[in-house]
């Protein structure tokens, strides 16, 4: 297997001039409807001490993850005179809580003809001898299938026909749990109307080699993300003349889509990963146990593994303090970054 550097295009090396091109092109995209948001919301706020789906979490006091990202709407709202249709990907587990919520806050005062929910699949999760076990409920313990499942989730619930009767040709797929990326970005679309594009997927710099994140690579010539657990530590500390890391361009799984790529790649085969999680499951005397470490196999589907059917792929390395701060890895740090990049007066 031969793996390469691929090119990006670094935000902060871009001239004022090709800023204001790559503005123009994608502000005109944005006016025109052109863009959707879809935020992947399947998970719960477990890891985060929280009960509900994680979109639901307070990263400030009355503030959830998904009102942050329903601010932002509301802003582009305000400067491209359009409201962006917004769908959301939650599962089985958290559906009726996330519309429940939803319902409870008026849907943030976002036009809710233009939020739409849809539910991902699942599959048996499995101990690590390899047997299903069963949940509190006394069922086949079940986990989410990945964002890896979105494309298939969004062909079988109709929500691809939606996207397509409305005229939509770039989907931009981000998860619920940073609140400091750009969800409505002119550059970022301007990047890939004008570049021709099939997908674009932002970037961070990596620079401590273990940091738990995939990288963007060329993998036998393809485009590809290698994940973190999949990467071997020698490749993880290969550096370059400059002492910089060999594959330094972090996937946050923040990507553009082209609404006519998805349909060309939407049935195309890709693997599943096996990571290991901490699942309530109920024994045989009929007891819920509650672990303290990784009991059970969850497998999932990533949607990068789509990466490889494309011919047209970029990479936008955007500031990592500007643009990423996940709640999964510091609901501190995330809320203080939050705090900085928004200017939020505290009480």
């Amino acid at each position: 297997m031969n793996i390469e550097k691929i090119e990006s295009i670094d935000k902060t090396k871009l001239s004022i001039e090709k800023i204001n091109e790559y503005k123009e092109v994608g502000s005109k995209e944005i006016k025109a409807g052109k863009l959707a948001i879809l935020t992947l919301a399947g998970g719960q706020g477990t890891r985060l001490g929280h009960s509900g789906p994680k979109g639901t979490f307070e990263l400030i006091p009355n503030k959830s993850l998904f009102e942050i990202l329903c601010d932002k709407l509301k802003e582009a709202r305000k400067a491209y005179g359009n409201t962006i249709y917004w769908y959301i990907m939650t599962s089985h587990e958290n559906n009726s809580a996330t519309i429940d919520f939803f319902e409870a806050n008026n849907y943030f005062n976002y036009p809710k003809d233009h939020i739409t929910f849809f539910i991902q699949h699942e599959i048996p999760m499995k101990t690590f001898d390899g047997k299903e076990f069963l949940d509190e409920n006394g069922k086949i313990k079940y986990g989410a299938n990945g964002h890896g499942d979105t494309f298939i989730a969004l062909e079988e619930t109709g929500m691809l026909k939606d996207i397509e009767s409305k005229g939509i040709e770039w989907l931009f797929v981000t998860p619920v749990e940073n609140p400091l990326i750009e969800l409505v970005d002119d550059v970022f679309v301007g990047i890939a109307k004008k570049n021709h594009l099939d997908i674009i997927g932002k970037a961070v710099e990596k620079i401590d080699p273990m940091q738990k994140s995939g990288v963007f690579c060329l993998k036998d010539n393809k485009p590809s993300v290698i994940e973190y657990t999949e990467l071997s530590e020698e490749l993880a500390k290969k550096q370059d003349i400059d002492g910089k890391l060999f594959l330094r361009n972090a996937h946050i799984n923040c990507n553009l889509f082209n609404v006519n790529t998805i349909e060309k790649i939407k049935n195309k085969e890709i693997p599943y990963h096996v990571n290991k999680k901490k699942a309530k499951f109920l024994d045989e005397s009929g007891t819920v146990i509650n672990p303290d470490s990784p009991n059970a196999f969850k497998y999932e589907k990533y949607i990068f593994d789509y990466f490889p059917f494309v011919d047209h792929l970029g990479v936008y390395m955007v500031d990592r303090a500007e643009e990423y701060e996940p709640v999964k890895d510091s609901p501190v740090k995330a809320k203080a970054a939050y705090i900085k990049k928004y200017n939020i007066k505290m009480a």
